[in-house]
């Protein structure tokens, strides 16, 4: 299943590691970021007077290490994923309580004494309620901050849109409520309906009824692991389930909900076009005229008097029987020379009319370009023209050239008629097409975003990208600004790059060789300290250590590695003596790799973004 993840980067990261061991696909869309805050003046004295330190999150856990380099201290943390981080930092006593707040402060009241001094609960700016274990003075210390989102993260937004999501999990009650608010901004409502919703606690779970989730599933332990299994117990998509699991079951949808995508298809296959077309519409009213045109005239002989009078004019009045009869030739061919160029006039406004519907109809569906009723009129009109000036009565002539006038008039008529339809037909096309292109867009852009999640994602776990990265060929073709990015992390694609906690861990043995490097010259006492330094680590470290010496910017490369600047990390191990470049060139390498990766990756979803922009 794909599976939505909201926790903060790092977590994210961890739980995306762990949903991919069960064969999930994880969409990470952080709703909060990390801030970690300077500590209070009297934050030493605190630490030196607790007998103990409670933690309730892993974020508590790596801003007590940043704002601290003691280690002994007996740490109480919430859960196993919380003693696991504060383990990883160097704490060397972790107690883990497993459970929630109230298991926490049980755990204090067995192991713990009150009278031995104070706890210190290291905590963000926002928590859900006081931990106060009875009898114990508990000292509570902000040393980090959750800012919210401020808006629905875009790997969350292309995700919902495009149905591609089975279950979203919420580890907060104040994560649940800051995504209902988000999704509800978005408009985004109905899109949850496919969704499973995975809470950690009941008080998680209870915003999310907000929403017309098709489930709202708390699980049975506030662990991380009760919530992986939770997801492990949903019906897979396209599975009926037995039915919703809340206390009270969200309404039913007034339709089928759609089935989750399990890919994003970037090829769009235009609808086959039926029909007569605009082109085959305008000759069928050409035609439709003609025929008309031709039942009138064959019906003419029995028409009424007074129809036939209105048809062909007035009769012309007979000659005197004595006198000859005399033709107006001059008004003759005054009369030949108007439909002459009426018909050309007609002749190109039907071939204007037919350019300009043909632009907006495929070449293979465009009729011929000759028109059968204007060759009929010219061919009527070319047999008049021949015709010999008679001696005699000149009305029936008369009359016909009144009946030409009339047909023209009415074919001018249906063609301009025509013509509006035409343009009609040539506008409603272009914006298909314009429609159609945005479309394309919007696809293409929500796609780009969902594989540099991924992207992001295996980056982050230090695990190979390839399949992934294949999923973003069709999509480059013809652009530029994806193809630069996808070819600059091919070549690490099948192997992967290191991850940011494979760095972390590995900066300690580099930096105690590069320290040792520096120290050895030339003379045998430094050649013997260069020796003992590289036995034995002793050199100083956080992000206050003064001046331009090795030791100095190797500690203050390290506390930017810890708090997430690998860049800035870099860059110091960088400035580093030349004499040092033996111990840090494979660490350089490797982190230069892994920032060369992140940006690429930073530019697909830039460029993702930019696609979906341009399709509103």
């Amino acid at each position: 299943m794909r599976v939505l993840i909201t926790r903060p980067e790092r977590e994210a990261a961890n739980l995306a590691q762990a949903l991919r061991a069960r064969r999930h696909d994880p969409v990470i869309a952080p709703l909060f970021r990390l801030e970690l805050l300077h500590p209070p003046a009297d934050f030493a004295a605190l630490l030196a007077a607790a007998q103990a330190i409670l933690i309730t999150s892993a974020n508590g856990a790596r801003a007590l290490a940043e704002a601290t380099e003691q280690r002994s201290k007996p740490v109480f943390a919430v859960g196993d994923t919380t003693a696991a981080t504060a383990e990883g930092l160097g704490f060397s006593t972790v107690i883990s309580a497993a459970g929630d707040a109230a298991a926490l402060s049980d755990r204090v009241r067995e192991r713990l004494d009150p009278k031995a001094g104070p706890l210190l609960h290291v905590s963000g700016t926002d928590v859900a309620g006081a931990l106060a274990p009875q009898g114990f003075d508990v000292q509570r210390v902000v040393l980090y901050e959750a800012r919210e989102a401020e808006a629905l993260p875009e790997a969350a937004r292309a995700a919902l849109e495009a149905r591609a999501l089975d279950a979203a999990t919420f580890f907060s009650p104040r994560a649940a409520r800051l995504f209902v608010r988000l999704v509800t901004e978005a408009g985004l409502e109905e899109a949850c309906r496919p969704v499973a919703a995975i809470a950690i606690s009941a008080a998680a779970a209870q915003p999310l009824a907000n929403l017309p989730f098709a489930r709202i599933v708390a699980a049975e332990r506030p662990t991380r692991q009760a919530v992986l299994d939770e997801i492990d117990r949903l019906p897979l998509p396209g599975v009926q389930s037995p039915g919703p699991m809340t206390d009270t079951p969200p309404p039913p949808p007034t339709e089928p909900p759609p089935t989750a995508a399990r890919t994003i298809d970037a090829t769009v296959v235009p609808a086959p076009r039926r029909g007569l077309g605009v082109i085959g519409a305008f000759v069928t009213g050409l035609i439709a005229a003609i025929l008309v045109l031709a039942a009138a005239l064959l019906s003419l002989p029995y028409w009424p008097q007074e129809a036939r009078s209105l048809w062909r004019g007035p009769a012309a009045a007979p000659a005197p029987p004595a006198a000859a009869p005399v033709m107006d030739t001059a008004a003759l061919d005054s009369a030949k020379r108007e439909l002459g160029a009426r018909l050309d006039d007609l002749d190109k406004r039907v071939r204007a009319a037919a350019t300009t519907a043909a632009q907006a109809v495929p070449a293979d569906n465009r009729p011929a370009a000759a028109d059968p009723a204007i060759t009929e009129l010219r061919r009527k009109l070319e047999a008049l023209e021949s015709r010999p000036a008679p001696e005699a009565d000149t009305s029936s002539l008369k009359s016909e050239i009144v009946a030409l006038r009339a047909a023209l008039q009415s074919l001018d008529q249906a063609v301009a008629g025509q013509k509006a339809s035409v343009d009609k037909a040539a506008e409603a096309a272009q914006a298909s097409v314009s429609g159609e292109q945005k479309a394309i867009a919007a696809a293409r852009g929500s796609a780009v975003i969902g594989i540099a999640a991924r992207l992001s994602a295996a980056i982050t776990a230090g695990q190979p990208f390839a399949a992934d990265l294949n999923l973003l060929q069709p999509l480059a073709q013809g652009d530029a600004k994806l193809g630069e990015p996808i070819a600059a992390v091919q070549p690490q694609a099948a192997k992967g790059v290191t991850s940011r906690a494979a760095l972390s861990a590995s900066f300690p043995a580099m930096a105690k060789a590069a320290m040792a490097d520096d120290l050895a010259d030339d003379s045998f006492w430094q050649r013997l300290l260069g020796k003992l330094k590289s036995v034995v680590s002793l050199r100083r470290t956080g992000a206050d250590v003064p001046g331009d010496s090795a030791e100095a910017k190797l500690a203050r490369a390290e506390a930017a590695l810890q708090a997430g600047d690998l860049a800035k990390a870099v860059e110091l191990v960088k400035s580093l003596p030349t004499q040092t470049s033996r111990a840090t060139t494979d660490w350089l390498a490797r982190a230069e790799a892994h920032l060369a990766a992140q940006r690429a990756v930073d530019q697909l979803a830039a460029q993702g973004v930019s696609l979906l922009g341009s399709a509103r």
